[in-house]
């Protein structure tokens, strides 16, 4: 009898011995990188298409409402543009902080700077006319590097943690936005808690058919992103810190500056968008412009894993599923957490792919340990 049940452990003894571990890839191409993504992307849309169809939309509209009506009518394409140029320049914000490791969530208080900078110079009417447009522009830059200071000088002086500190100056710049528009700077023609309208030359230019300037502007600023990040000795110096800041600065990379620098810039360039968005979107300073673009832009930059270049395509595509929501609200009756929730299953799915690109299975051989 012993004899017999010995030959049954040895014969079970390979499949007990099948286990799997999780370990860290040495090394991700990027052909392997676009495939785990592109899987990623299929099983929310998978998902999505689900929900959409017990929701009452038509299986064969779907295609037709997320990728021909949003790309091909002319509509819905310029507010594709209209919607990405701002998410553009506050995705590269999250970048250029995210790879000093300087987490960066007060984007939208930054934002929010840049506008009552470039609506100062509007209703102080600061400088000539010919002059005013770009003077909104440098002050929005500056407002918004500005509000970014106090969190990097606290982290690195006293360890303040900036998460804490970026989010909490969020707070605080929207309350300051609301005392301006129902206080001083409100409209008095006007009921409503918004500034006074801006004028023709101080918004942004059309520059054919209803296309206004945003989107070259931020185009250019990606340009000059991409050439600070991989050309510039700043660039170089950045890599190292992002890399290993310990090391980086044992062999004389001014670390501390880095930081700092490249924070500052973070800060420019959502101050930047917060002008976009009042001169090029509203015309005038209100009260929620801004809401949405932050978490946006720290969305866009973790999903493009900090490259500039890609952080402009994941904006164009997070427009396009904000205008196919709307879309869907209005010719559906889909309600907006509906929308809220496709956005949000699309976006966990390409976020846990970051996951499995950093990640593999592996089995663990018989007699491994």
């Amino acid at each position: 009898m012993t004899e017999s049940v010995q030959p049954m452990k040895s014969a079970r003894q390979p499949l007990l011995a099948r286990r799997y571990t999780l370990e860290l890839r040495q090394q991700t191409g990027w052909l392997l990188q676009a495939l785990i993504i592109a899987l990623a992307l299929l099983i929310g849309l998978a998902i999505c298409t689900v929900i959409l169809i017990l929701a009452g939309v038509p299986a064969d509209e779907l295609l037709n409402e997320f990728v021909v009506q949003t790309v091909f009518d002319a509509q819905n394409f310029k507010a594709v543009l209209f919607q990405a140029s701002p998410m553009i320049m506050v995705g590269l914000a999250g970048c250029m902080a995210f790879r000093a490791r300087f987490w960066n969530l007060g984007l939208e208080g930054q934002m929010i700077w840049g506008a009552i900078g470039a609506t100062a110079i509007s209703l102080f009417q600061v400088g000539p006319e010919a002059l005013r447009l770009p003077l909104m522009m440098a002050a929005a830059v500056v407002c918004g590097l500005l509000w970014s200071l106090g969190p990097v000088l606290l982290k690195l002086k006293w360890q303040v943690n900036e998460i804490i500190s970026t989010l909490m100056l969020n707070y605080i710049a929207a309350n300051f936005l609301l005392h301006l528009v129902y206080g001083s700077w409100k409209d008095p023609r006007d009921n409503f808690p918004y500034s006074p309208a801006f004028q023709s030359f101080e918004r942004l230019p059309d520059l054919f058919a209803g296309y206004n300037a945003a989107i070259p502007l931020a185009l250019l600023v990606t340009g000059l992103t991409l050439w600070f990040v991989g050309v510039s000795r700043a660039g170089l110096y950045l890599r190292f810190v992002d890399a290993n800041p310990k090391v980086a600065g044992a062999v004389g990379v001014p670390v501390r500056k880095m930081i700092i620098g490249t924070v500052l810039l973070s800060g420019a360039l959502a101050g930047l968008a917060g002008f976009v968005v009042t001169s090029g979107q509203e015309g005038r300073l209100t009260q929620s412009f801004y809401q949405g673009y932050g978490f946006s832009g720290i969305l866009i930059a973790f999903l493009a894993r900090n490259n500039p270049v890609a952080a402009t395509v994941v904006a164009l595509l997070i427009a396009m599923l904000f205008v196919a929501g709307r879309n869907l609200q209005v010719f559906y009756q889909i309600p907006f957490s509906m929308v809220q929730l496709i956005q949000a299953i699309l976006v966990i799915c390409v976020a846990s792919s970051d996951f499995f690109i950093r990640h593999r299975l592996r089995r663990i051989q018989a007699g491994e340990r």
